[in-house]
């Protein structure tokens, strides 16, 4: 494991990190103005979760795959892609609705389905496998006796260490939507929105090239 400064900067840099808007905040944020901050946390964890998949396989080696065989990286990618597709294709052709603003009507069934959409939309993408494989090993001294038991630890560090950025995204686009009435009648048009920038998160993952490749 790092010294004391090496892994304060290391939480430093996740937090910088996670506050970065990409596909994970927007699924968090757009569940969290529409039902309420209980859904944008569900949404959260299962980005979390999603996480925490990456890094297990990091340590078994498996993001090394990705990194070195484009046909294993092509093929996630176009899941991850095909994915994001649907999901935007869906959000930009919805009815739109008013917004849910007690959380409490949220039922299990459709928590249950905000992480499972959360955890595949961070599970499906190869860039966060990548992510981990090349930003972990830099807080790993070169003789550390177990590397790969340093690398879940730090692993792991990084996804606690997210979790109040990414809870505070859900309680902040609550907040936003109980106080901003405007919402309500613009909720279809943020579908839309919503809907356009995943697939653009989509497309641009399709025409991603292997980091490998010249």
């Amino acid at each position: 494991m790092p010294d004391v400064p090496q892994l304060l900067l290391f939480m430093a840099a996740g937090w910088l990190l996670n506050l970065t808007p990409g596909p994970d905040v927007l699924y968090i944020v757009s569940h969290g103005l529409r039902h309420g901050a209980r859904a944008g946390m569900v949404a959260a964890l299962g980005i979390v979760s999603g996480c925490f998949v990456h890094v297990f396989a990091a340590a078994a080696g498996l993001s090394a795959l990705l990194a070195t065989s484009a046909t294993a990286f092509t093929v996630i990618k176009w899941i991850g892609a095909a994915y994001l597709l649907w999901m935007g294709v869906k959000l930009l052709f919805s009815r739109g609705g008013r917004l849910d603003l007690n959380a409490a009507r949220a039922t299990e069934t459709d928590l249950w389905l905000v992480w499972r959409r959360g955890f595949l939309t961070n599970v499906l993408n190869p860039k966060v496998a990548l992510f981990f494989l090349a930003f972990v090993p830099q807080f790993i001294r070169p003789d550390a006796a177990h590397p790969a038991l340093a690398f879940l630890l730090l692993g792991v560090l990084f996804n606690v260490n997210s979790l109040p950025i990414n809870l505070g995204y859900a309680w902040l686009a609550a907040w936003a939507a109980r106080r901003l009435q405007v919402l309500q009648a613009a909720m279809g048009w943020m579908d839309r929105i919503a809907g356009l920038m995943f697939i653009g998160f989509g497309l641009r993952l399709a025409l991603a090239e292997h980091p490998t490749k010249p």
